[in-house]
C-alpha cells in the first residue's frame, strides 16, 4: 500500500503561519499602539512572500499610505521647530530623514527585521538586512497605524521615532547622527544617496566591523566600530568631513 501524499496546507494558511511563528507583542509595545492581527500582518508581507504563494496581497499599498503620513508629520515638525530656516533648507532636511536610510536605521532601532515576512529568495540574500525592504516596511507599518487609529495616532508614533533625527536635522555642533547629515549635505548638492558596505572580522564575541560609504560608486568614508551600525556612523562622518574640504571634486566626479 503507497504512503499517503502529505497534504500540502494552502498559501492562506502558510501565510498564517509565518506570521505566527514570530511573537509580535515587542515589536507592537516598542511602536506604542496596537494593531489589529489581519492589518499588522499585511503590514509586514513583502511582495517576495506574496509573490512567492500565489500573489497574495502585500503591503505595498500601506506602505504609500504611510509614506504621505511620514512626510506630512515630518515636515509639520519641521516647521515648528525651525521658524528661521527657509524652504531651500526644510526640503533636503526632510528629505534626509524619510530617505531611505532614514527609515531603515529606524527599522532597526525598533527591530522590524526578524517580524517582516519575505521570500525566501530575498532570506537567501540577506533581505531582513537590505534597506530598501526595511524601509518599505517601516512605511507600511505607519499606514497600518493611521488606517486603524486615524492621523493624531500615526503622527505621534513618527514624531516619537524620529525625534532624534528631527532635532538634530540642523545642529550646528557635533552630530550624533552622522548617516543623517550626509543625506542632508548629499542632498543640498543634489548628489546620489549614499551606499554602505560593510565586513566583520573576528571571533563572533568579539567582532570588528569596517564600513565604507559610497556616493555615486566612489568610495567617500571609511570607519571602524564593535557593530555595523557605529562603523557606517563614523563612515558617514568621513563623508561628511570629506565633502566640507572637496565639495567641487564630489560634484565634478558625479557628472
Amino acid at each position: 500500500m503507497s504512503r499517503a501524499r502529505k497534504k500540502r496546507i494552502s498559501d492562506d494558511d502558510a501565510w498564517q503561519q509565518a506570521y505566527d511563528a514570530v511573537d509580535h507583542a515587542p515589536l507592537l509595545a516598542t511602536v506604542g499602539v496596537e494593531i489589529s492581527p489581519e492589518m499588522l500582518k499585511l503590514a509586514l508581507t513583502h511582495r517576495s512572500f506574496a509573490n512567492e504563494h500565489n500573489h497574495l496581497p502585500n503591503n505595498e499599498r500601506l506602505e504609500f499610505v504611510g509614506d504621505a503620513v511620514l512626510g506630512l508629520s515630518v515636515a509639520h515638525k519641521l516647521f515648528e521647530l525651525y521658524p528661521s530656516r527657509p524652504e531651500s533648507e526644510l526640503s533636503p532636511m526632510r528629505a534626509a530623514i524619510v530617505s531611505r536610510y532614514g527609515l531603515a536605521d529606524i527599522a532597526r532601532e525598533i527591530d522590524l527585521g526578524p517580524h517582516m515576512l519575505i521570500g525566501r529568495g530575498e532570506e537567501l540574500t540577506g533581505g531582513r538586512e537590505k534597506e530598501s525592504i526595511l524601509a518599505d516596511t517601516t512605511e507600511a507599518l505607519l499606514g497600518a497605524i493611521y488606517l486603524e487609529h486615524g492621523f493624531e495616532t500615526a503622527r505621534e508614533v513618527v514624531l516619537t521615532l524620529f525625534d532624534a533625527k528631527l532635532r538634530n536635522a540642523t545642529a550646528t555642533t557635533k552630530h550624533q547622527d552622522w548617516k543623517t547629515t550626509l543625506q542632508v549635505r548629499l542632498a543640498e548638492l543634489k548628489l546620489p544617496v549614499a551606499e554602505y558596505r560593510a565586513e566583520a572580522e573576528g571571533p563572533d564575541h568579539n567582532q570588528i566591523f569596517t564600513a565604507e560609504v559610497l556616493v555615486d560608486g566612489v568610495v567617500r568614508g571609511t570607519g571602524t566600530g564593535p557593530n555595523k551600525k557605529l562603523a557606517e556612523q563614523e563612515a558617514a562622518h568621513q563623508a561628511v568631513l570629506f565633502l566640507r574640504d572637496h565639495t567641487a571634486e564630489a560634484v565634478l566626479g558625479a557628472k
